[in-house]
């Protein structure tokens, strides 16, 4: 019976829970009840994780109990079971559980059953299948090997002396295999970085949050992409680490598949492990050097994790309502409509023509388009300015908007004989601007166009441009924007 419950736990252990019940079952069905045969059937339900095979653990549970009311395993397994169950769909199986917990006390009041079933509902279940508390187990694990020992080697030894003593237990493969792996020469990185997780995902959200602000301040030229990009290679480390830990779980399932297939040794059958560094004082089991330890349980969450959780969704929360708020911020203005400007006389062009209205989907809140002339100037004669500026929450522009050729031939037409094209700075609130230098097709008047367009406003200003160069058409077109665009005094 003995080596029928090693084999049926040892199945369990390579993640052949079919196979154990199998055995379990068999074994119950030829030599009768059998307390240990019944947890281990149990156990191998409860490892597929599954709402069914729950139900049907429990069931075995209870067989087990009527059978054997006071076994200290059966009642621990029970517990445990009862614990992890979700209270709002098992909810009698949740109060059956306190019942089974309260025996478990009168029956075994110290013992590690207790430990595990009291610390059942918060911590992770050792035969859950579920990657992340498989993953969770074995950081914990590997961490507080590490920690323990007086040097990675050493806690790498221990770790191993543990798993030969107890070859069918499955946590203590898997705390072997990865104790080896973060040993090896070249792996420090790694083994920070496993020990002082939390801190460095802190400080990657950190690091994250003060780009995010430059990016705000006073590099607001950087597309938002470039921090993403260093947020996304801060996390780049861990990817080594998951590797590594994944490579230690596959081989630490290997190993339990043969193990399945050896009997397990005889009590005294061989010498006792020696007694290494890793073996002072820590738990019971350890301290003499004979057998394998009592694991203590994972918790599914610790304070310092909820602590740094918290911080670290405190900060993303500001940087992201900070990042929000500049990204719908936009500067106001106030359009002013010079009926004379710089001694030419200003005609109204929207009854007959508003540029903004040719703009697919441009709806600007206040807006100005005029021409300016001399004052006895003939009605064909060219215009020495037309000046078009709206003023509106315009934060969705981006460059493109300007760039686009497109944008200038709606608001102006094509143009004729064109000949420069240049992109300009528009100034500040990271405005764009795009100038154009030309010949007018039909009079031979040199002319400057330039389109502008920040957060706030869209212009155009067009003017004669005869001698003047680049920068001078630029500065002209600022200063006409400046004329017709005036920040709002709120």
């Amino acid at each position: 019976m003995n080596d029928i419950r090693t084999r049926a736990d040892a199945l369990i252990a390579a993640g052949r829970p079919a196979e154990a019940r199998t055995a379990a079952r068999e074994a119950l069905d030829e030599n009768g009840p059998d307390a240990g045969l019944f947890l281990a059937l149990a156990r191998a339900h409860m490892a597929e994780d599954d709402d069914d095979h729950d139900d049907a653990a429990e069931r075995v549970f209870r067989e087990g109990l009527d059978a054997f009311p006071d076994d200290v395993g059966l009642l621990g397994g029970y517990a445990g079971l009862c614990a992890r169950t979700d209270g709002f769909e098992r909810p009698g199986r949740r109060a059956r559980g306190e019942e089974v917990l309260a025996r478990l006390r009168e029956v075994a009041p110290n013992s590690p059953e207790l430990l595990r079933a009291e610390s059942a509902g918060s911590s992770v279940a050792a035969d859950e299948k579920d990657g992340a508390s498989v993953r969770r187990m074995q950081s914990f694990d590997a961490a507080r090997a590490l920690a323990d020992a007086p040097s990675p080697e050493a806690a790498a030894t221990q770790a191993a002396r543990w798993a030969a003593v107890a070859p069918h237990d499955r946590r203590l493969a898997v705390l072997a295999e990865t104790a080896a792996a973060l040993a090896a020469p070249g792996r420090a990185r790694l083994r920070f970085l496993l020990l002082r997780r939390l801190e460095y995902r802190f400080t990657a959200v950190l690091l994250l949050a003060l780009l995010v602000i430059l990016r705000l301040t006073v590099l607001p030229g950087i597309p938002f992409g470039v921090t993403a990009g260093a947020g996304l290679l801060l996390q780049l480390p861990f990817l080594n680490l998951r590797k590594l830990l994944r490579a230690a779980r596959d081989r630490a399932a290997l190993r339990m598949t043969e193990a399945a297939a050896e009997p397990e040794p005889e009590p005294g059958a061989g010498p006792g492990p020696e007694v290494g560094a890793g073996d002072e004082a820590g738990s019971p089991a350890g301290a003499g050097g004979f057998g394998a330890p009592e694991l203590p349980p994972v918790p599914r969450v610790t304070r310092r994790e909820y602590a740094f959780a918290g911080a670290g969704a405190v900060l993303l929360l500001l940087v992201g309502g900070a990042a929000y708020a500049s990204s719908v911020a936009y500067p106001r203005y106030d359009v002013v409509a010079h009926d004379e400007y710089r001694g030419l006389t200003g005609y109204d062009l929207r009854e007959e023509y508003d540029p903004f209205r040719s703009v697919p989907g441009f709806t600007p809140e206040r807006s100005a388009a005029r021409v300016y002339v001399e004052e006895d100037a003939a009605r064909d004669a060219p215009a020495e300015y037309l000046v078009a500026v709206a003023a509106g929450d315009f934060h969705e522009t981006r460059e493109s908007h300007v760039r686009d050729a497109g944008t200038m031939a709606a608001l102006v037409g094509p143009l004729s004989a064109a000949n420069e094209v240049w992109e300009a700075g528009a100034g500040p609130y990271g405005g764009w601007m795009q100038c154009v230098r030309y010949t007018e097709a039909s009079s031979g008047t040199p002319r400057g166009v330039c389109l502008w367009a920040d957060k706030g406003s869209f212009g155009l200003a067009a003017f004669t441009a005869e001698g003047m160069d680049r920068a001078e058409v630029e500065a002209t077109a600022r200063s006409v924007g400046a004329d017709f665009l005036r920040p709002a005094a709120d």
